[in-house]
């Protein structure tokens, strides 16, 4: 018979950590290899297509079963997984729901002329010698005005990735990029989400911690700008000989007016006005699908029976808007509702292997055990970083890769007498950033399906996201702001 009388519960900001003190490291590790060996195999060995075009959906499904089977083996009921499967799936319907509204988005945009109106006027801007440095600036600066790099990326980010394409750069260095950018304006804004869970974890305050996080986070997206400049004289554009051709194209393809970009506008601004997302891009679907009918007559005619019915199937399936230029017909295509499928799909089944490893108590064991070999500062450090790498893959979800490292290092870095934003600060270098550069992490998968750029193509790339947790390990290693407790 099953019971859960093994299991303790610690709640912390809705978030629950399991402990399990029947399981040993060895079970807690089993699911994590087996899903980590398999995962390996259908990229290196099958070209990702080992089970089909779902392959990494089936995979994490089977890790889930494996984590199951050592829970059943623990004693740990069935309705204990079940539940924390299901908590896992209520904190990702909202992130599901952007997902469906951003494809709807970038249907609309397209057949209304926003995204051709952002390509034509960024082409005559964005010279390929400043490009890449150029979209971690802009990326950074809407990111912080927002606090939200996913924003960033399903507004700016599509565009700057339209623009670079157009102008012959890689998409994963473009990706890299808006990548590096949104995501540390995300790190420093006020209005981020991860920015306020952070210090609420260490126990700091969120100006204080802000202003700590800083000396590890200005020098390394200076780093990364230096980067990208270096990397902009490298690249060899095709784009950029036949920009007066691509403007032409766009021009005979579409009706360009500055008035496009009110939509944009629109919907930045209610961001900034704290709307909620899903108000703010509902809005933005609903005007795009008004200026289609306004400026777009021509082209939702050659795109379906009616133009209204062009609209429709620019919200739910594929749109692609034929140019004369083989570049740009392949550019201005969309998928719609139905092309986020593949990512929504990854995101649940990350949550099922995610909340089968919280509710067996494998998560909580897997960061007591880093802890209990952190003998000395920078081994705090260290483990702390581990740890929210390791949950950003584990668990697959940004906000577990805070909450558990910061719930259980907090007394050890009060021990060492460390100020919390030491920890606060560890957390965003470590567990905010990295959670992007995993494919099946809400965050890699989100990204990658909305930039159109697989994460594969864009990890080399995002200096500033991989760059921060060695940053953070470099400042603890020579004992660089490394603030103490003071006395009362």
């Amino acid at each position: 018979m099953q019971d859960d009388k093994n299991l303790s519960e610690i709640k912390i900001e809705d978030q629950k950590i399991i402990d399990n003190k029947e399981l040993n490291i060895w079970e807690a590790l089993t699911p994590v290899i087996i899903l980590m060996g398999l995962l390996a195999y259908n990229i290196f060995f099958a070209d990702g297509a080992w089970l089909g075009d779902y392959s990494n959906q089936y995979i994490l499904l089977i890790g889930g079963l494996i984590a199951a089977g050592v829970g059943f083996f623990n004693k740990v009921s069935v309705q204990r997984m079940v539940a924390e499967v299901w908590e896992n799936w209520k904190s990702v319907f909202v992130p599901i729901m952007i997902l469906f509204l951003v494809g709807a988005l970038a249907g609309t945009w397209l057949v209304s002329g926003i995204i051709p109106a952002m390509v034509y006027y960024g082409l005559q801007v964005l010279s390929p010698a400043i490009f890449l440095p150029a979209s971690v600036i802009i990326a950074a600066i809407i990111s912080i005005a927002t606090g939200s790099s996913w924003t960033t990326s399903a507004t700016v980010g599509i565009a700057l990735v339209g623009i670079g394409s157009a102008l012959g750069i890689p998409t994963g260095m473009i990706a890299g990029a808006v990548i590096s950018g949104a995501y540390f304006g995300d790190k420093m804004s006020p209005l981020s989400d991860t920015t306020n869970l952070a210090p609420a974890m260490a126990g700091t305050d969120l100006f204080t911690h802000i202003k700590y996080m800083a000396y590890t986070t200005v020098p390394t997206i200076l780093v990364t700008l230096v980067l990208f400049s270096i990397l902009s004289t490298t690249i060899d554009t095709t784009g950029s000989a036949d920009i007066s051709n691509l403007l032409n194209s766009i021009d005979n393809s579409f009706n360009i007016t500055p008035l496009l970009f009110i939509v944009p506008v629109v919907v930045i601004a209610m961001i900034l006005l704290k709307t909620k997302p899903l108000v703010a891009l509902g809005t933005g679907v609903v005007l795009a699908g008004v200026f289609a009918f306004i400026f777009q007559g021509d082209v939702l005619a050659g795109l379906g029976e009616s133009k209204l019915q062009s609209v429709i199937n620019s919200i739910f399936t594929d749109t692609q808007v034929k140019t004369d230029n083989e570049k740009l017909t392949e550019l201005f295509s969309a998928g719609g509702m139905k092309g986020m499928l593949w990512t929504i799909f990854l995101i649940v089944c990350a949550m099922v292997f995610g909340g089968v490893m919280d509710a067996i108590g494998a998560l909580a064991k897997l960061t007591k055990a880093l802890l209990s070999i952190a003998s000395s500062v920078f081994g705090l450090f260290a483990s702390t970083v581990v740890s929210c790498l390791g949950l950003n893959a584990i668990a697959s979800d940004q906000y577990l890769a805070i909450v558990i490292p910061g719930k259980m290092f907090k007394k050890a870095y009060e021990d060492k007498g460390l100020a919390p934003e030491n920890l606060s600060r560890t957390l965003e270098d470590s567990g905010t950033v990295t959670s992007v550069l995993i494919p099946w992490n809400t965050c890699g998968a989100y990204q990658s399906g909305v930039l159109g750029v697989g994460v594969g193509e864009y990890a080399l790339y995002a200096f500033f996201n991989y760059l921060s947790p060695f940053t953070t390990l470099l400042f603890a290693a020579f004992r660089i702001k490394i603030r103490q407790l003071t006395s009362k």
